[in-house]
């Protein structure tokens, strides 16, 4: 590297200072000292974390217990960073999304909010949500401790508009007490989709159908996504319905054909399990020996039931299934403390002690080291069960899909709408598979 000799004070000034003084531009090589030659790289231009006194707003929904929690975190970061605090809104599920829209189209919505899946697309399409990319590259939000999968599906537009607080991913939870009890084996990660059927087939014989082998996931979008993942399809494609009628004709007759085996329940049993409800689900109900579910919600299926629960993988090659973010927190696009709310982010994702005491309320740890101190302190052996399965499937895991556009919800509504048409034998699969996606199109139109 060229070096340039001192001068001795009064002696002049420097080849550096007279051609600046005439505006003419400093060499590399005499502007810094980049090994071989290559350019430093500039770290991206991020706000700064505030010294003075902050006060942002947090908004989410849950229960009492997810509340206590969330707030014991808020305290530690003012107890660590005492120039901020916070002021805490949280309500119900039901009814959070209608508010925050309200709130953010008056420009007045909270600094941190949180969202799940079917929420972030739409948010982050109108550019609500902070753009987090520049913090991670300047290294102020850490995204190394998470898998790549379940940063890129906190991803909008090529934005990074949200960080998963917690991973989770689809599970077929069954009861270990009913197969040992009508000595059957038991369901294991990789089965196909006939395998399943042809295995529930014969369970429902074994139990003189009193207990169907598994339940229809047929108005399940999640079954359906991955599934359609299994065959190189997707669910969307942009704001697009990715997949054919074809497709969907093929789903709805896989299920049709299962449900005349009596492999799974008629109509009026599957339609009560439809809408989600954790203590209507066949495998807490006894009606079906399976459900389909987010493996995270397995321990809330088994306070529902006296039967031991496993979980495995839905049917088919697992690389259908992605690290989802069970949660996310997002920053307001719009507000006065970026760098704080980023900072804040980061805390309840990376900080060990926020980690603790969040445990696994929202889900598994997006973090993996945090994961791994809070699997130690488990004492549930149905999140440990949970945990394990995560563990065991996470390295067979497929990149993560696209976050589902805005209208996700409306197409969930639809989907259940168009299986039930045809679990009642109102409609066959074909005619609900291109009424589907007719009205899907409109949709995601309006």
């Amino acid at each position: 590297m060229p070096t340039t000799t001192p001068q001795p004070p009064g002696s002049g000034p420097t080849r550096r200072q007279l051609l600046t003084a005439l505006g003419i531009g400093v060499p590399l090589a005499l502007a810094g000292c980049a090994s071989s030659g290559t350019p430093t790289t500039a770290a991206p231009s991020v706000e700064p974390i505030e010294s003075g006194p902050v006060e942002l707003s947090v908004f989410w929904w849950g229960a009492d217990v997810r509340a206590q929690l969330t707030h014991q975190v808020l305290q530690l970061y003012t107890q660590k960073h005492p120039n901020v605090t916070f002021k805490e809104t949280w309500q119900a599920n039901s009814g959070y999304i209608d508010k925050l829209n309200t709130n953010l189209a008056a420009g007045s919505a909270a600094d941190i909010f949180q969202l799940d899946d079917n929420m972030l697309g739409g948010v982050a399409a109108r550019n609500q949500t902070l753009d987090l990319t520049n913090y991670v590259a300047a290294k102020r939000l850490d995204t190394t401790k998470l898998t790549t999968s379940l940063v890129n599906y906190g991803k909008v537009n090529g934005k990074l508009a949200a960080l998963a607080l917690a991973e989770n991913t689809p599970g077929m939870v069954y009861s270990k007490t009913k197969v040992q009890q009508y000595g059957v084996e038991e369901p294991a990660i990789g089965w196909s989709w006939d395998k399943l059927i042809s295995w529930a087939t014969d369970f429902s014989a074994k139990t003189n159908y009193k207990v169907y082998g598994t339940m229809d996931p047929s108005a399940d979008y999640k079954a359906l996504w991955v599934w359609l993942r299994q065959q190189g399809k997707d669910f969307y494609n942009g704001t697009k319905i990715a997949f054919t009628a074809d497709d969907l004709t093929k789903w709805f007759t896989l299920w049709k054909n299962a449900r005349d085996a009596k492999a799974a329940p008629p109509a009026d049993v599957i339609h009560v399990a439809n809408a989600g409800d954790v203590t209507k689900q066949l495998v807490v109900t006894g009606q079906a020996a399976t459900s389909f579910m987010w493996s995270n919600q397995m321990p809330d299926l088994a306070k529902a039931t006296k039967d031991k629960l496993g979980v495995v993988s839905y049917p088919g090659d697992p690389k259908g299934q992605w690290a989802r973010a069970a949660l996310y927190f997002a920053g307001y696009a719009k507000t006065k403390h970026p760098g704080v709310v980023v900072d804040v982010i980061n805390f309840f994702v990376n900080d060990p002690d926020a980690g603790k005491i969040l445990g696994t309320e929202r889900g598994l740890p997006a973090n993996k080291d945090i994961l791994s101190t809070v699997e130690a302190s488990l004492t549930d052996a149905n999140m440990k069960a949970t945990v394990d399965f995560e563990n065991t499937i996470r390295p067979k895991f497929g990149p993560a899909p696209v976050v589902p556009p805005d209208g996700q919800s409306a197409i969930r509504t639809l989907l259940t709408t168009e299986a039930e048409k045809v679990q009642f034998g109102q409609m066959g699969p074909a005619d609900a598979a291109n009424e589907f996606l007719q009205q899907a199109a409109l949709k995601l139109t309006t």
